[in-house]
């Protein structure tokens, strides 16, 4: 195999400055006897043969540039470069050059005095001069003044000479003259030659002659010379554009001439980057980098200066936040303001700093919450764009805001509310702006960026923690979550006088634009998995959450269903026994091995995620679920055998029942009756409390809630009001959210046949309808009823319990003698 590291492409300058590839191959150093010294090979790496020889001239100047390139001029007018793959073999090859010449490597350039081919060039010139001689700037000398500019910036030392000649002679404004007369004349010729020029001076890096370039009275003659490309047919009409087509607004009078003449320039220079000049070639790059400088602290300098107005933007903050203010006029204030953070982006971190804190005494988030309501698409866009800047800048600045709001507003006109409603009713059919909208919600319920706030008393990140993730889930949480409640309600189809009915259909959403929306909201709940913990856990319970999500493993659309397959396996993978006893409780895998059972033979990545959820469960021998597992569902999953996760899991199943049964084999008789507890450290302390509550009466939540705000009691009724609202405002939007059916509640059903399988008794086999109680409800109930038999998911021989209660020996009696049930899975 070739050796990657010294593979390299040769280059040679052209008559047109111009860089020619000549080749790939394979470069070394050796020494050559007929070159009577050490040389640089290149040998082509499709036929062998010489693509280079040349030797290491002690006084040559080399340079290495880019990690990967190094050049080189070996006559006047014969340049070459190697450009290797790798920058290792770019630093093997330095090495030895650098070692022929006894130059230590760390150098970029190996020659710093004129090597010899350079004082061959200038033998022409008197000794007494240091700068390069240039010709009368006539007509007739414009091509001499063209190969003269385009001949030097191969060379460091004379680029430097011919910018110091340029600058000293006012050489440029003599040639923008000539420029005015050739097109006056017509003279095509000329103009070509002007074009090499100034392109010529732009490359020589100068700030000295950008200055003099891009004042008001010269740069339009520098863009006019850049419109005679010689490889255009037609010259093009930027001077005409600048002029005429762009305007410039003021949506405050400037008052000051120096900042408006600063603005003027810095949009015409970056039009000459990005616009004008030809994308550099990657020996070219370097030639430009003062002229990104010189844009870069144009950028700084505006910044500053309006900053330091503070009356000018009092002004604007009045204006945009006033309601008299017609959309457009706040249109090109939102635009103003988008502009004006991203030149921030330009001040250094400390100055930034500043900058944002400015925007924040002013009112910036009061502003933006106002505008990012409004219906005008651009503006929304604009505001969101001035809010990602806030939000990377300091989200600790946004959430304390957002707290200090909720003190004296109501939920629904929240700002971080109002950036849900806005991620959620996204009309573009790719959610382009729910995408950006989530990212930037998912940095503010970051723990990891969670620092210490900046209240007058003291705040630790755990304060900041506990306090915004509170403040979220009690009045923010309920709004994420409708649109997924909403599309995974349940048709009131059942009687409630039916006890044992068979699974209710469910609503699923076929609309793709719904189902993308949906899949952010999911991605966004499995990051609070991850890294909320106990904030969403007991959201999860409350609402039967992982329920309603799996609802979705129905969807037409494969990437939701797989989004609602890797929120339950963020759940298990958190191997959090609580979240083990509620998924068995619900017997939630049922969904899942629908979904597995239903995609037949069909090797896809559905197919691979639910496997791999099943053999995660098999390695990291989580014995509760793989209990439940093969009590439950071994049947149905026994003849797939082209993996060996179920087999495996059946293995493990056994082997603990083994072990078990070892185990009360070696227990006294007469303490075989009582049940034993499990491992304390399998549950945290609240969790233990929590199990060891009677359970609720029928109808009220089985754990209990959050802290609710009255929002939240009512948030179905109010998610579709505002969804018929945004509908009527957005008309020309074919596919808005489907509304929600109104339902006052939710039910928490457990399967029947789960219930059997668990060992329940009759009373316990039934269909259990959980609603979430209101917010003033205590969340308790005096009623005793039996938890231990719904709550386990144990099976004849499984004797490891939860909770002990006084009649478990009536219960094992039942469980002796009622018959085990299989649950109902899609045929």
């Amino acid at each position: 195999m070739s050796d990657t590291r010294r593979r390299v492409k040769v280059y040679t300058l052209n008559e047109d400055r111009q860089w020619d590839d000549r080749g790939t191959g394979h470069v070394s150093s050796t020494y050559v006897e007929r070159l009577k010294g050490m040389s640089l090979l290149v040998r082509a790496e499709s036929d062998g043969s010489l693509l280079l020889e040349s030797k290491i001239n002690p006084n040559t100047a080399y340079q290495k540039q880019q990690d990967t390139l190094i050049v080189w001029s070996e006559a006047e007018n014969y340049d070459l470069a190697l450009s290797f793959q790798e920058k290792a073999g770019c630093d093997e090859i330095w090495e030895k050059i650098c070692q022929v010449q006894g130059k230590d490597p760390s150098v970029e350039v190996t020659q710093d005095p004129i090597d010899e081919s350079e004082e061959e060039r200038f033998e022409e010139m008197p000794e007494t001069s240091n700068l390069i001689d240039l010709p009368t700037c006539e007509l007739s000398k414009l091509e001499e003044i063209a190969d003269l500019v385009t001949s030097v910036l191969s060379s460091p030392i004379r680029r430097e000479k011919l910018a110091l000649a340029l600058e000293n002679e006012g050489y440029i404004k003599k040639m923008l003259q000539l420029f005015q007369t050739c097109e006056n004349l017509d003279n095509t010729e000329g103009l070509h030659h002007l074009y090499e020029i100034i392109r010529g001076i732009l490359f020589l890096n100068k700030a000295t002659l950008f200055e003099v370039m891009f004042s008001d009275e010269c740069i339009m003659d520098v863009v006019g010379c850049l419109e005679y490309d010689p490889a255009l047919a037609q010259p093009k009409r930027h001077r005409e554009f600048l002029t005429k087509t762009a305007k410039f607004k003021e949506v405050i009078p400037i008052t000051d001439s120096e900042l408006r003449q600063k603005i003027h320039q810095t949009y015409r220079v970056q039009y000459i980057q990005d616009v004008i000049l030809p994308t550099p070639s990657v020996f070219e790059e370097n030639f430009l980098s003062t002229l990104t400088s010189f844009i870069f602290f144009n950028k700084v300098e505006i910044v500053s200066m309006l900053q330091e107005d503070e009356k000018f933007l009092s002004e604007v903050f009045a204006q945009l936040t006033d309601d008299a203010t017609d959309d457009d006029k706040r249109r090109e204030l939102v635009n103003f303001f988008k502009e004006f953070c991203a030149f921030s982006q330009t001040l250094q971190p400390q100055n930034r700093d500043a900058f944002f804190k400015t925007l924040a005494n002013l009112g910036i988030l009061p502003a933006l919450e106002i505008v990012m309501g409004m219906d005008d698409l651009q503006v929304r866009a604009a505001a969101t764009d001035i809010f990602s800047y806030l939000v990377e800048f300091s989200p600790s600045m946004v959430r304390e805001f957002v707290m200090q709001e909720a003190q004296q507003s109501d939920d629904d006109i929240l700002l971080i509310n109002v950036v849900i409603e806005q991620m959620i009713c996204d009309t573009d059919p790719e959610l382009g702006g729910a995408v950006q909208l989530m990212g930037l919600l998912r940095t503010l319920i970051d723990p990891e960026n969670m620092l210490a706030t900046a209240n007058v008393r003291s705040c630790t990140w755990k304060a900041e923690k506990s306090e915004f993730l509170n403040f979220f889930y009690n009045h923010c949480m309920h709004v994420l979550t409708a649109p997924l409640l909403a599309n995974t309600s349940e048709d009131k189809l059942e009687k409630d006088a039916v006890v044992g009915s068979t699974k209710s259909s469910t609503i699923c959403p076929d609309n793709y634009q719904t189902a993308q929306l949906l899949a952010l909201i999911l991605e966004l709940l499995t990051f609070c998995v991850e890294h909320h913990t106990y904030h969403i856990k007991n959201y999860i319970m409350n609402k039967d959450l992982l329920r309603r999500v799996l609802i979705l493993m129905n969807s037409k659309h494969t990437f939701l269903a797989l989004c609602a397959l890797r929120f339950m396996r963020r759940i298990i993978g958190l191997k959090d026994e609580f979240y083990n006893r509620y998924i068995i409780k619900g017997n939630l895998f049922e969904p899942v091995i629908n979904a597995l059972l239903d995609n037949g033979t069909r090797y896809n990545l559905l197919n691979s995620a639910v496997i791999e959820l099943f053999e995660f469960i098999r390695v990291e021998d989580i014995k509760s679920l793989t209990s439940h597992i093969v009590d439950n569902f071994y049947k149905e999953l026994e003849p797939i055998e082209y993996v060996q996760t179920f087999k495996g899991l059946k293995t493990k199943y056994e082997q603990e029942k083994d072990r078990q049964n070892q185990k009360l084999s070696s227990v006294p008789s007469i303490l075989r009756s009582n049940r034993f507890r499990r491992d304390a450290r399998a549950l945290d302390e609240d969790e233990e409390l929590w199990f060891n509550e009677d359970e609720e009466e029928e109808g009220e939540a089985v754990v209990p809630p959050v802290e609710k705000s009255k929002a939240e009691d009512d948030f179905p009724d109010s998610y579709e009001k505002f969804m018929e609202t945004k509908k009527a405002k957005e008309s020309e939007d074919k596919e808005n959210l489907p509304k929600r059916t109104a339902v006052g509640g939710f039910k928490f059903t457990f399967s029947h046949s789960a219930s059997a399988a668990n060992g329940a008794n009759s009373a316990n086999s039934k269909s259990v309808a959980a609603q979430t109680p209101p917010a003033g409800s205590n969340g308790s109930s005096s009623k005793n009823t039996n938890l231990a038999t719904t709550v386990t998911a144990t099976k004849q021989g499984s004797l490891i319990g939860l909770v002990d209660y006084p009649d478990d020996e009536e219960e094992e009696e039942e469980e002796d003698t009622s018959p085990r049930k299989r649950p109902r899975l899609g045929s």
